[in-house]
């Protein structure tokens, strides 16, 4: 046994779970000092209580640096972890060390500067991913964590930084929110990939952003769109599909690092009147270009393969995206789709032949999001014909709601298999040839059996 093999990366997946719960612990300190904070403002006025009105703030300042410091010695430790696990796989020692480099690097800088507001002025609110990401990497490490401390809820947002800092960034916002089930559960979590909130937004129905695995690191990069009724609430549902794909990654390709992100940043319909339109899509496709091209400008190393997956009406938002040149993707995978806004995957702006699709035969999408033109022909047949209501309805429809049937060979979609009781959210079911397909075009393997 090589020493590489005799190594344990769940040690240091232990060690992280501890900086972790320490941010946590101080999490409940800086409430209560803020508790106090409040409490004394309504019983003490004066100099004096002013004086201790800073103190208090301070001291809360400084359970916040120290609860962002704990977090990237979390980030840093599960990484090298991960990192640790793939050189193991292919007994790549020159890759442990290199890993370990990078995470000695990290715990090295923690906690030793302290931190100071920048002087630069802040990108502008038109500034590209690109040009933000320029600006943060010209920042000193103490302006960086002054922000994050001072200003998570503009940070955390912010395409082009790092997705290491918006995680920390978010965790530190999530104290006012109170949000719990599975999401609060997974960003906990010890098991499996490590969770990076990359966006979190309460509002109305809620929207978040999690990265599974550190996207600037990993070799692959899957980005997934959901569909009709995504919200905060059933996003740890969401969130698992994704996973599944992140963890068979890791069965397929043991020594290659993949990242899935599961992207609910915009405001998904929660009724079919709402999906009829493309309002929703069309302004979730803006924010998701945006989105790409922060993960482009964040990424460390040589250029990621970014795979972008839309499901149901999430497709109809990835067609949009991707309608027009510029969407940063090397892939687009469309299942269980209602169309996307249009009739050929030639007029995706995709790599020729990285058009992917599959539809189950027995997902409802293909009866339930008819075009009005197919409904008011099958109404015609169904009442001119013998057995008219069998061949009216009793096939899948090509044309649909929002344009031909992706999944349908007129399209021109490579299309891969998906099992047929799949209905329409089982394309994610362990041991169903469309989970390993999904997962085979994340990777970017051609071999994909086409059905």
């Amino acid at each position: 046994m090589t020493v590489l093999r005799a190594t344990d990366p769940g040690h240091w997946v232990e060690a992280a779970l501890a900086w972790r719960s320490w941010a946590s612990a101080a999490g409940r300190w800086a409430a209560e000092v803020r508790r106090c904070a409040a409490a004394l403002r309504t019983v003490w006025r004066g100099a004096a209580a002013e004086a201790v009105s800073a103190r208090l703030a301070r001291l809360q300042r400084l359970l916040d640096l120290f609860r962002l410091g704990c977090w990237a010695a979390d980030q840093a430790l599960t990484e090298f972890a991960a990192a640790l696990t793939r050189a193991r796989a292919d007994d790549d020692l020159r890759a442990a060390t290199a890993a370990d480099a990078t995470a000695s690097a990290l715990l090295r800088g923690l906690f030793l500067v302290p931190a100071s507001p920048p002087g630069a002025d802040p990108p502008a609110c038109t500034a590209t991913p690109a040009e933000v990401g320029r600006w943060w990497a010209g920042l000193g490490p103490e302006q960086r964590e002054w922000l994050l401390a001072t200003e998570p809820g503009w940070i955390g947002s912010l395409d082009g930084v790092p997705a290491a800092a918006r995680d920390r960034a978010n965790r530190l916002l999530l104290d006012g929110m109170h949000i719990e089930g599975t999401l609060a559960e997974r960003l906990a979590d010890g098991d499996g990939p490590r969770a990076y909130l990359l966006v979190i937004d309460p509002a109305g129905e809620g929207r978040a952003v999690v990265a599974l695995g550190d996207p600037d690191r990993a070799e692959n990069v899957l980005t997934q769109v959901p569909g009709m009724t995504a919200d905060l609430a059933s996003f740890g549902g969401e969130l698992a599909r994704a996973e599944r794909i992140a963890v068979r990654a890791g069965e397929l390709a043991p020594g290659i690092a993949t990242s899935a992100v599961m992207w609910l940043g915009y405001d998904a319909p929660d009724f079919l009147g709402e999906a009829a339109s493309r309002s929703r899509a069309d302004a979730g496709a803006l924010a998701l270009r945006r989105f790409q091209d922060g993960l482009r400008a964040g990424h460390e190393g040589p250029p990621a393969r970014h795979t972008v997956l839309g499901h149901s009406y999430g497709s109809l938002v990835v067609g949009a995206a991707a309608a027009s040149p510029g969407l940063a993707a090397d892939s687009v995978v469309l299942v269980g789709s209602p169309g996307v806004g249009v009739d050929s995957a030639a007029d995706l702006h995709v790599p020729a032949g990285e058009v992917w699709a599959s539809t189950s035969r027995t997902d409802v999408i293909q009866w339930a999001a008819v075009s009005p033109r197919s409904l008011a022909e099958d109404l015609l047949t169904a009442h001119a014909r013998p057995a008219g209501a069998l061949l009216a309805f009793g096939r899948p429809e090509d044309d649909l709601y929002h344009g031909t049937n992706p999944a349908e060979p007129a399209f021109g979609a490579r299309r891969f298999p998906s099992q047929a009781g799949a209905g329409h959210l089982g394309y994610w079911d362990e041991g169903g040839p469309a989970l390993d397909a999904l997962t085979n075009i994340t990777l970017g393997r051609s071999d994909v059996i086409p059905r």
